[in-house]
C-alpha cells in the first residue's frame, strides 16, 4: 500500500511564506511525476504545479514567481515553497505523484489527503 502524506499547511498573513511537503512510503519502485493541486471552499480543484523525474517544472500562471515546486528522490519527497502568499491562495493543498510499485508494473496516480493553507489580510 502506497500513501502520500503533506504537511506544513497552517494559516499566515499576507505576504508570508509557507513550505508544504509530501512524503511517499509504502512499496515503492519509482516516483514519475508529482504535483501539487489545490481546492478553495466552492471551487473545483485546481492544478498547482508539476515536476518530472527529471526535474522539469512547470506552474499555474497564478503562483509563477511566488511558489517554487522540488522533490528529494532519495527521500521519496516533494516539496512547495510558497512566498508572497496572497487571500486567494487560501485552499487545501493536495500532492499526487504518479508510483509505481514494483518493477513491471504500470504507474498509479496516487493523493495526499490534503493539507489546509489558510492566508489572511
Amino acid at each position: 500500500q502506497v500513501q502520500l502524506v503533506e504537511s506544513g499547511g497552517g494559516m499566515v498573513q499576507a505576504g508570508g511564506s509557507l513550505r508544504l511537503s509530501c512524503v511517499a512510503s509504502g512499496s515503492i519502485f519509482s516516483i514519475n511525476a508529482m504535483g501539487w493541486y489545490r481546492q478553495a471552499p466552492g471551487k473545483q480543484r485546481e492544478w498547482v504545479a508539476t515536476i518530472t523525474s527529471g526535474s522539469s517544472t512547470g506552474y499555474a500562471d497564478s503562483v509563477k514567481g511566488r511558489f517554487t515546486i522540488s522533490r528529494d528522490n532519495a527521500k521519496n519527497t516533494g516539496y512547495l515553497q510558497m512566498n508572497s502568499l496572497k487571500p486567494e491562495d487560501t485552499a487545501v493543498y493536495y500532492c499526487n505523484a504518479e508510483i509505481r510499485g514494483a518493477a513491471g508494473l504500470k504507474f498509479r496516480s496516487v493523493w495526499g489527503q490534503g493539507t489546509q493553507v489558510t492566508v489572511s489580510s
